[in-house]
């Protein structure tokens, strides 16, 4: 199993990236949390992998922490949520907002999230709840911390920020409304994320 990939981030869109390694090129799923944060085409990228292996596919999910990875793997576990709505979860919450809402038990700001219903947001804080109950205190501080940012690079936010709601669900016709209503000026990519869906949430 693959469990880490350091290489040349030679592509990326706002679901997935190309990392070549001694000129293999691994296709790699990602959160937009992690995807806003990448360094410029032709960096160095070091990604932790969970891999999944079916009959139809071999498929890559990229983190920037080990930490994240980990949360990644205690939401599959949940009945009902799989790698792409696990993917959307973490999208939409960073890693220290999820904590929060589960330990708040906050059901609204789960429901939010596209493909989380009712049901399933219930199911998600009672397992999760107990599953983290399970983790040592300084498994949760880490996930606590804060992923630094990288350099920006130049890219137009806001086209990168309508394929990522895309992405997550939304159709072309609201991310494009939801991000036009932004003022862009300033604002990367993941900022813009974040207020588009605060307002499709409203």
């Amino acid at each position: 199993m693959i469990g880490r990939l350091q290489g040349v981030l030679v592509e990326k869109q706002p679901s997935w990236v190309i990392v070549d390694i001694q000129g293999v090129g691994y296709e790699v799923e990602l959160p937009l949390s992690v995807f806003a944060n990448l360094p410029a085409l032709g960096d160095e990228l070091l990604l932790w992998i969970h891999q999944v292996i079916r009959e139809d596919a071999n498929l890559l999910y990229g983190f920037a922490r080990l930490e994240d990875r980990q949360l990644f793997r205690e939401l599959i576990k949940v009945s009902g949520i799989g790698p792409k709505v696990a993917l959307a979860i973490l999208s939409s919450l960073e890693t220290a907002q999820l904590l929060r809402v589960i330990q708040d038990g906050d059901l609204q700001a789960l429901t939010r999230v596209p493909g989380i219903g009712k049901k399933t947001a219930e199911r998600l804080l009672v397992d999760l709840k107990d599953r983290l109950q399970a983790w040592n205190p300084q498994q949760v501080a880490k996930l606590e911390l804060p992923v630094e940012a990288s350099e920006e690079t130049t890219r137009d936010p806001r086209a990168e920020a309508e394929a990522a709601l895309i992405t997550l669900g939304y159709k072309p016709t609201e991310a494009s409304r939801a991000v036009s209503r932004l003022d862009a000026a300033g604002q990367d990519t993941q900022a813009l994320i974040k207020a588009a869906l605060k307002n499709l949430a409203g």
